[in-house]
């Protein structure tokens, strides 16, 4: 197979885009694909100051090395979980790629703020990988607003978010449904979120760590086994491999049809948010979720 753009080898097919690429033209396409999401969505300019949410894995370390490419303001910032061994791998992971592309990193720790993972999966008897979602969607806001970045971006990628639109979609969630899309503007104490990946596969990225020699965290968390999300992933997966497109293509008309109709319900209906009488994190109850879990856990 040939490069789609300079008719070298190809190294890399992407059936979806009806396409192949050499490296080189496959970087050029991916820092395309990351314009484009960025430019179209108007997430932030060079003038801003973006909070890169660094988990050591692949889909955020491309993330945050294209950003530096572009010549964009990151600062990256890891959420140490105190998960034993597996947590201080992946923390190895992205203190040294920050060294090695000269990026500022910030970390945050769930063992000195008092929410260690192992900790709460011990004493709450709730689906882990929904509270520790819970817990560092809190702590990524809470460091964005705090110390005046003006964008938070997450390196989900098109197979994250059309497997979270799935299973929004199997539940009809109008709440998760109204918000889902690659930005949410900053408003009612929260910060501004971006995920410039939207448009790039989970190949697509391993493929551009592959290229750009980026040593990812690889090894899977020890408290996902049986998560109900990599079934998800594979069943979309099968589809793509009968009807490539079919996941960007579900995931595009529902941000054209789908999303407007579900916010105009979720504006009507959802609702109000007012701060955490605690904390101030924005919530539909008078105590905020991770403070309740501070609660339980003392």
């Amino acid at each position: 197979m040939k490069c789609s753009r300079c008719k070298a080898l190809a190294q890399v097919s992407l059936p979806s885009h009806h396409s192949g690429f050499c490296p080189d033209c496959f970087q050029m396409f991916f820092t395309r694909q990351v314009e484009r999401a960025i430019h179209k969505h108007k997430m932030f300019s060079k003038e801003d100051k973006v909070l890169v949410a660094l988990s050591g894995g692949k889909d955020s370390l491309a993330l945050f090395m294209e950003l530096v490419k572009q010549g964009y303001d990151v600062t990256g910032l890891h959420i140490d979980l105190g998960i034993p061994v597996s947590s201080a791998a992946a923390r190895a992971k992205v203190e040294e790629f920050c060294e090695r592309v000269g990026g500022e990193l910030r970390v945050v720790e769930m063992e000195k703020e008092g929410l260690p993972i192992p900790l709460v999966r011990e004493r709450i008897r709730r689906p882990i990988c929904s509270m520790c979602g819970k817990i560092k969607r809190y702590f990524f806001n809470k460091v964005a607003l705090d110390e005046g970045y003006t964008a938070l971006c997450t390196g989900h990628n098109l197979d994250d978010e059309v497997g979270r639109l799935f299973a929004n979609t199997l539940r009809w969630d109008v709440s998760y449904l109204s918000d889902q899309g690659p930005v949410l503007p900053a408003g009612g104490g929260f910060a501004s979120k971006c995920r410039p990946l939207f448009r790039l596969t989970e190949f697509e990225t391993a493929a551009y760590c592959f290229f750009n020699g980026i040593d990812h965290h690889v090894a899977p968390c020890p408290y996902s086994k049986g998560a109900s999300f990599t079934v998800r992933k594979e069943l979309m997966n099968m589809l793509e491999s009968k009807s490539p497109g079919s996941k960007r293509a579900f995931y595009e008309n529902f941000l054209k049809q789908g999303r407007p109709a579900f916010a105009a319900v979720e504006q009507e209906e959802g609702p109000a948010l007012e701060p955490c009488l605690r904390c101030g994190y924005p919530t539909s109850a008078e105590i905020c979720g991770v403070c309740r879990v501070r609660d339980m856990l003392e």
